[in-house]
């Protein structure tokens, strides 16, 4: 009976967050209560045991499994420390296995290691042994590591952003350990370093010029020999040494093969590198334009706070400007900022309150406004997302009503790439003449498909996609667009452990 270890660590950071992300933030399930939490799940794991339980030879041996709630800063070293030990711990109590399967995301950074995964999938060769194959699954948003890949016989990586394709991943990483495990396949890895960070509209995988990459990518997957393919554009605010964008193509045995269609895909993705930029508009002049519009909800995109790629989830940026330009419609914004929280418990529902919202955990971006505002309503901030049904926590969370503007405002960052907190908490988004989204990209069922007018706001943040001015210092140079006249000069790098 082959037993296949399953083990899952899980967090996206921004370098440019201040705020150190800890071991609370984490969501953190150990040995069978993995499969308690994963199995009916749409995750990763979801989808490997999928394809395990379809065997009844296998011997799942879940062990420790690690996801943020929200992403944030760097993992401070404490706690990376104790994550990191309780996850190599596990392994070192799961005793002898036949495979591995290593559920990743790819873009963490800690206070004293800038490539965690690639540690613990070392650590991990260091316990389980070098012939124990290994597959790991990533997020296409991972930084793509030699370390990673010397320690890996295969990694599988997302096909889909916004990504929606999170329990087919795990399920295509768990058919190809399987093979592994049989024997079946000899696994050969070429990887393309692509000297270019990019966002925008072109990486929406369903319109976007990537989608010429992931076709080919999937192609080249479910070709005769072909195990494994992706394009991966890594997080721009992860600042990294190994920060880039890269193509990665694994086949079984032929390295010729796989070094070609590696070339290919990165050539591919550099013809379209220039346009994978986001058209910004000044704060200014988004909030004028919003003014102008008579009748639909006007959506403003502010990226540069995502909590979902890191960001600190206080900016009060577009609030500030909907003030300043005495912006007449009916507005909601979602802001993080404890002190305002409690202000607004202490008084309870239905009170007036003068209190400061914003920059709370950010102050070297975001200064406080003031406001009068009425508690409109109080709760736990325990709710689930509407995209996945993921249990989320913003901590106690109260909704105050500043005149026309509705805040929402959390003790903690909570992803906002759909509309589930402003559900959370009775505000639908509809209801309202504008709307300040938190996220890059969302499902289009979630605002563009609806909205009268969406707008990519050039604000303030420790996600901006004005990439520019992060003020990045680790990151491989030069990449575009940080540096003017890049090219490509492509390289097929080999991993392989057989």
């Amino acid at each position: 009976m082959p037993r296949v270890l399953i083990a899952e660590c899980k967090q996206e950071v921004s370098t440019f967050n201040p705020v150190p992300s800890h071991y609370a933030d984490f969501r953190v399930v150990r040995g069978t209560a993995m499969l308690d939490y994963h199995r009916g799940a749409s995750e990763e794991v979801a989808g490997a045991l999928s394809v395990f339980d379809q065997d009844a030879s296998v011997e799942c041996v879940p062990t420790f499994g690690a996801s943020s709630i929200t992403s944030g800063g760097v993992l401070a070293a404490a706690d990376f420390t104790r994550l990191s030990n309780e996850f190599l711990e596990n392994l070192s109590d799961a005793g002898p296995v036949d495979a591995a399967y290593f559920c990743l995301h790819g873009a963490m950074q800690a206070e004293q290691d800038n490539d965690p995964e690639g540690f613990l999938l070392q650590e991990a060769r260091r316990i389980l042994g070098e012939s124990v194959p290994f597959v790991v699954s990533l997020d296409l948003h991972g930084i793509l590591t030699d370390r990673m890949l010397q320690h890996s016989d295969a990694v599988v990586v997302y096909h889909t952003y916004p990504h929606v394709d999170f329990f087919e991943t795990g399920a295509r990483a768990a058919s190809l350990l399987m093979k592994l495990a049989a024997g079946d396949v000899r696994p050969v890895t070429a990887r393309v370093k692509i000297p270019a960070l990019v966002r925008g509209d072109e990486l929406i995988t369903e319109s976007g010029a990537i989608s010429e990459c992931i076709r080919l990518a999937q192609q080249i997957e479910a070709s005769e020999g072909g195990l494994a393919a992706a394009v991966m554009w890594g997080n721009p605010f992860t600042d990294v040494p190994e920060l880039r964008s890269n193509a990665i193509v694994v086949m079984d045995g032929d390295e010729t093969a796989a070094k070609q269609h590696a070339l290919d895909l990165a050539a591919r993705f550099w013809n379209h590198h220039e346009k994978m930029q986001v058209p910004l508009t000044s704060l200014e002049e988004s909030v004028r334009i919003a003014s102008t519009i008579e009748s639909g909800t006007v959506v403003l995109m502010d990226a540069a706070d995502a909590t979902s790629s890191g960001a600190s989830g206080d900016s009060n940026a577009i609030l500030s400007e909907l003030i300043r330009q005495n912006y007449q419609g009916r507005s909601l914004s979602p802001v993080v900022d404890p002190a305002a929280v409690r202000q607004a418990f202490e008084a309870g529902v239905g009170a007036t309150i003068r209190t400061k919202v914003g920059g709370a955990l950010d102050p070297a971006r975001y200064q406080p406004v003031e406001v009068d505002a009425k508690v409109r309503s109080l709760s736990d901030g325990k709710f689930r997302s509407e995209s996945f049904g993921w249990p989320w926590d913003s901590g106690n969370t109260a909704v105050l009503e500043a005149g026309r503007h509705t805040i929402v405002v959390g003790t903690r960052p909570v992803h906002l790439f759909d509309r589930s907190w402003f559900y959370a908490n009775g505000q639908d988004p509809r209801q309202f003449d504008l709307v300040v989204v938190k996220s890059p990209h969302c499902e289009p069922q979630m605002f563009s498909d609806w909205c009268a007018k969406l707008i990519n706001v050039d604000g303030p943040g420790a996600t901006s996609a004005n990439l520019q001015s992060l003020g990045h210092t680790n990151c491989e140079r030069p990449v575009f667009p940080l540096d003017n006249g890049v090219e490509l000069q492509p390289v097929a790098d080999i991993f392989r452990r057989t």
